[in-house]
């Protein structure tokens, strides 16, 4: 629906006091989201779970003043989940203590390149990575994150599955089913069943209650039911220990000088910081597409405050933070207009984490683990199979290897493999290497309202970024041709960024069209397939 820009809310003090009612329950809401999620997330990954609140707190009373995004809610992230408990085991070889501190110093240490990223204005490379590839990174975090979250759901002794990798942690979960704890396993299914049954109700005022909240409160009166705080339970640490809540300087710095320690501080400070970016621009790319009023985020200048975030949150013994698209879609969702709903958030959160530590003692482990394995299923949902089939077969192979090969070793060499099978296949399609990475076109001056674009030899993922600057170039209001009469090679990133521009400069009062792929063969029967010039349309 598009909205007249005189109704954009506006921003800065002027736009808190036109919205604040609004931003005010939305905040109220996403916060009532982000307690039990910041919670899973933190003890997921190693830390103490009141570090997790302590990240959102954050994220939306810090980093709200720094963003570039009006309605992106900034804390920690599930897909996080896998590097940060990976950094605290290979730091603290086996001590959990020992290992957060110095985990978190690389958050802090991340924060710092990300401020750099921002500045360097590092926001354009986010259309460098194959959608495929970026979609397959983020199904096998939910595979991972299901993996090992399904066990503690089954109340299985944590000691059990402490250290072991995700395919191991899969092959064991028949063994967990016939050693299942009927008690945690009932508070398990009941919170499953809240998760995904609630959004499926669609009456006005059930759509409003946020289901995590209501998990909780379930699990907290089974748990009282089922006196899990029993002498019978304590080796499966059925409740949440959420630690203390106190802003000291957690931060343990050693690694830098440790021979021993230093290559794997350097690997995950590679890992927080490019992947952590990567989803936060991800996340304000979607967020944009979603906005009612079709805002744009300095995407940049978004990466810096998520580094100012990463820093205080590091040295404070918090999770890295990213734009996270779940808390930021329900902020639409519940009205949120301006910045200040972030805010709101984390101020809600300070004021229950302050006065709700008692109540966070009662919550059952296995609550938290259901709400990981909700999110975890999110990522990996079948329909991102078939959609990504629908695509065309070879994304579906771009998206299943860079899952499979991701759950096998990690992020990085997953997401890696997805983009090595990529060209693999433009080659074999026809790509040329002087069109790897430098496209071919040429702009043609129509007159002072029309240009064309004529696009020869490829437009892949890896030569778009300069086509997009060529676009960008061109002025406002106008009218702009894409011809791909004579393009050997269109490929489905490429299709799928110039459908979201084209939608953007059309609502900005141009026109925009693109002519010639007629002449193409599309992979797949999907709009926005990748295609192939016909054999005889070739020179």
């Amino acid at each position: 629906m598009n909205t007249n820009k005189k109704t954009i809310p506006k921003t800065g003090w002027l736009g808190f006091k036109e919205n604040w009612k609004d931003d005010l329950l939305s905040g109220l809401l996403v916060s009532l989201i982000a307690l039990p999620l910041s919670l899973g997330i933190a003890s997921a990954s190693g830390f103490p779970p009141i570090m997790g609140v302590i990240t959102a707190i954050t994220g939306g009373i810090v980093v709200s003043f720094f963003a570039g995004s009006e309605l992106t809610i900034k804390g920690p992230a599930a897909g996080l989940i896998v590097i940060c408990s990976g950094a605290v085991e290979a730091l603290g070889n086996g001590n959990a203590e020992q290992g957060w501190h110095l985990a978190v110093a690389v958050v802090a240490a991340a924060g710092i390149i990300q401020i750099l990223f921002g500045w360097l204005k590092i926001a354009k490379f986010a259309d460098f990575f194959p959608l495929s590839a970026v979609h397959g990174m983020l199904a096998a975090i939910g595979i991972i994150i299901m993996a090992k979250q399904l066990h503690f759901a089954l109340g299985v002794d944590p000691n059990h599955i402490k250290g072991k990798d995700p395919l191991e942690l899969i092959l064991m979960l028949p063994d967990s089913f016939l050693e299942l704890n009927t008690y945690i396993t009932t508070i398990g299914i009941v919170s499953l069943v809240i998760l995904f049954g609630m959004p499926l109700i669609k009456h006005p005022v059930v759509k409003k209650i946020p289901p995590a909240l209501v998990v909780i409160i379930v699990a907290i009166a089974l748990e009282k039911l089922f006196h899990l705080e029993g002498e019978e339970f304590k080796n499966l640490r059925p409740l949440v220990n959420p630690g203390d809540f106190q802003l000291s300087f957690n931060a343990d710095f050693s690694a830098i000088t440790d021979p021993e320690l230093i290559s794997v501080f350097l690997y995950y400070l590679m890992m927080f910081a490019l992947v952590g970016t990567l989803e936060s621009l991800l996340t304000g790319k979607a967020i944009d597409l979603l906005d009612p009023y079709k805002r744009k985020a300095n995407l940049s200048k978004d990466v810096t405050s998520v580094g100012i975030g990463n820093v205080i949150s590091g040295l404070l013994g918090g999770l890295p933070m990213i734009s996270e698209v779940a808390r930021s879609s329900a902020n639409i969702h519940n009205g949120g207009k301006t910045r200040w709903a972030n805010l709101f958030h984390g101020i809600f959160l300070l004021i229950f984490v302050v006065l709700l530590v008692p109540v966070i003692k009662l919550i059952p482990v296995v609550a938290l683990s259901s709400l990981l394995i909700f999110v975890g299923f999110r990522l990996a949902h079948p329909s991102s199979f078939s959609h990504t089939y629908h695509l065309g077969k070879e994304q579906l192979a771009i998206f299943i290897v860079t899952i499979v090969t991701t759950v096998a070793t990690d992020l990085l060499i997953g997401i890696g493999a997805g983009i090595l099978l990529k060209f693999i296949i433009h080659f074999y399609n026809g790509l040329s290497l002087k069109s790897v990475f430098k496209p071919h076109f040429e702009v043609r001056e129509e007159n002072k309202n029309e240009f064309t674009i004529v696009v020869d030899q490829s437009a892949v993922f890896s030569n778009y970024l300069a086509f997009k600057k060529a676009l960008n170039s061109l002025p406002r209001k106008k009218t702009i041709i894409i011809d791909f009469s004579s393009t050997k090679l269109i490929d489905h990133s490429v299709m799928d960024n110039l459908h979201n521009y084209m939608n953007d400069y059309v609502f900005e009062g141009g026109k925009f069209d693109i002519i010639g792929i007629e002449k193409h063969k599309a992979l797949s029967e999907h709009k926005l397939a990748a295609r192939k010039l016909k054999r005889k349309q070739k020179d």
